[in-house]
């Protein structure tokens, strides 16, 4: 019994001790958790509002939480290039965040995929550049599409799903189309 009680008190004293630690890691580090989630949110805003001023991009929030974001050429507000909102869909093995820009008829100008832990080498693909080019030749195939009619070729539309990531391949597709309809709705009620 003695022998018990003192494991216990030990494993205590341990666990107190990695709690501290841990505790004291995650202070140091916050700040730069979030100041880098502010730089990738920051790259994703000016790559899907790629025509937008990145100091005239406006959130739209409704108590404390952004819905969307507005753009505009100019930093004084005038000339509006587009709206930018945040879609998410549940891949293969993780949920796909991806920022979406689209101009007032509903076609996309812009995206960017802000996370995802997707399978390496299949559904991680939708990040994919190939060599020589700049941008991501899935993510390309979005531009100048409408948001509300993408589909990808296995379900009859024109977005080509990456051999072996069908999972994730729908779904960056369907969260922009589910997204886009949040958005409308959005828009409407302000």
């Amino acid at each position: 019994m003695k022998d018990m009680l003192k494991l216990g008190g030990l494993l205590l004293l341990i666990t107190v001790i990695a709690a501290t630690a841990l505790a004291a890691v995650y202070k140091v580090t916050k700040p730069r958790i979030l100041e880098q989630k502010r730089l990738v949110l920051e790259r994703a805003l000016i790559l899907a509002l790629p025509d937008a001023d990145k100091t005239a991009i406006v959130p739209v929030k409704k108590d404390d939480k952004v819905l969307y974001y507005r753009g505009y050429a100019n930093p004084d507000t005038s000339k509006f290039v587009g709206y930018a909102f945040v879609a998410y869909g549940q891949g293969y093995s993780s949920v796909i965040e991806t920022m979406v820009g689209v101009d007032s008829t509903g076609k996309i100008i812009g995206l960017k995929v802000m996370s995802q832990m997707e399978t390496p080498g299949l559904g991680s693909r939708i990040e994919e550049v190939k060599y020589g080019e700049k941008t991501p030749w899935f993510q390309d195939q979005f531009h100048n599409r409408n948001a509300a009619k993408l589909a990808v070729d296995k379900d009859g539309g024109k977005i080509q799903s990456i051999t072996g990531a069908t999972i994730s391949s729908r779904a960056l597709t369907k969260s922009i189309v589910a997204g886009y309809k949040i958005l409308k709705k959005e828009i409407s009620r302000n």
